[in-house]
């Protein structure tokens, strides 16, 4: 379905991703629609969800909606970056399904005329006491305690982040192939930094979410925590937008980054440490091959069957995988020379 927007040179487009949680999907629609500046067009992205969502989509009137298979947040934000820069909107309001901002948190992002290629975000907040920053903003613990309209260098997509399309020009879409976790990371970095484009939070904007509660160090599942092949796969895709000057570089923070990790499987797991050292080389092979086709569904597979890994073999093999790797980047190319 197209939308013609109101005449305005200023319109906006919130974009939410969905996956089953048509009680919290509500709540953030109902968010937006009490916005004390009037959203122009309301875009659900639907990722495939099973619990009713797409029915409960169908009989709201006032909202534009997208169904696909699941493709995680980085497919889904893509999905809708896409949907509404080609509908010519010029600012694209992005949050997931389980935060919601608070009513007048649009009016407080557009205040002052913004700058198109500045990444504007709201404050993220906790939902549980109201008061409490959600992740890390500067030296501030609470919203009572910033003594600033603009926070600069700070911003956490994708929690109330709005976008202009002028960035998406310059930058492009999110990674669909990242699926989750990182991907929002990895944009960011490709913003922030290979475009060298100034990003704030507007502390009076807010945007509630829930208080994160996921650790690696806490000892997980190994048979159905498939999130976590997700986290060590696309570290290295946001190492690489970090330190976009230097593959070399990215790649051994990246290694370092595995050890470290292997080392809190050795200190803080307490169940199947042997399998879950195994597991780490299978997304990180994935990782510097650039093999992004892993779905929840196979690592599910995958784990599951797992009766262990011969260790010692595989270990081997990938070390020598990570060092035909390693030296290809330190060594130019004939033809990269020729570039240079």
């Amino acid at each position: 379905m197209r939308t013609t927007f109101p005449n305005s040179t200023e319109n906006v487009t919130a974009v939410v991703v969905t996956y089953n949680r048509k009680e919290l999907l509500s709540e953030c629609i109902n968010a937006l629609r009490n916005q004390t500046r009037k959203i122009d067009q309301i875009l659900v992205i639907n990722n495939g969800s099973t619990d009713g969502t797409e029915s409960w989509l169908k009989q709201q009137q006032d909202l534009q909606y997208f169904s696909q298979n699941n493709s995680g947040s980085g497919g889904g934000f893509s999905t809708g970056i896409k949907m509404a820069y080609e509908q010519k909107c010029t600012w694209i309001w992005l949050m997931d399904d389980d935060g919601f901002p608070k009513e007048d948190a649009l009016e407080k992002l557009l205040a002052g005329n913004p700058e198109p290629l500045m990444l504007h975000n709201c404050a993220v907040i906790s939902k549980e006491d109201k008061k409490t920053f959600v992740w890390k903003t500067k030296h501030y613990k609470t919203i009572d305690d910033v003594d600033k309209k603009i926070i600069m260098d700070v911003s956490h997509p994708f929690n109330g982040t709005l976008l202009h399309r002028k960035i998406v020009e310059k930058v492009g879409l999110p990674k669909p192939g990242l699926f989750i976790w990182g991907d929002e990371t990895e944009y960011r970095f490709r913003i922030i930094g290979k475009n060298k484009i100034p990003y704030c939070t507007v502390s009076d904007s807010i945007h509630y979410h829930p208080p994160t509660k996921d650790s690696y160090r806490t000892d997980w599942d190994f048979t159905t925590n498939w999130k976590m092949y997700y986290l060590l796969r696309n570290r290295f895709a946001i190492l690489r937008s970090r330190f976009y000057q230097s593959t070399v570089l990215s790649t051994f923070m990246y290694l370092g980054f595995i050890f470290l990790f292997a080392g809190t499987v050795l200190v803080f797991q307490r169940t199947n440490k042997i399998k879950k050292l195994g597991f780490i080389l299978w997304p990180v092979r994935d990782a510097l091959n650039g093999n992004y086709k892993a779905t929840p569904t196979f690592v599910l597979q995958k784990l599951s069957v797992s009766s262990g890994y011969n260790f010692g073999n595989y270990f081997q093999q990938q070390i020598k995988i990570l060092k035909t790797f390693i030296s290809q980047r330190a060594s130019p190319t004939s033809h990269e020379l020729k570039k240079a």
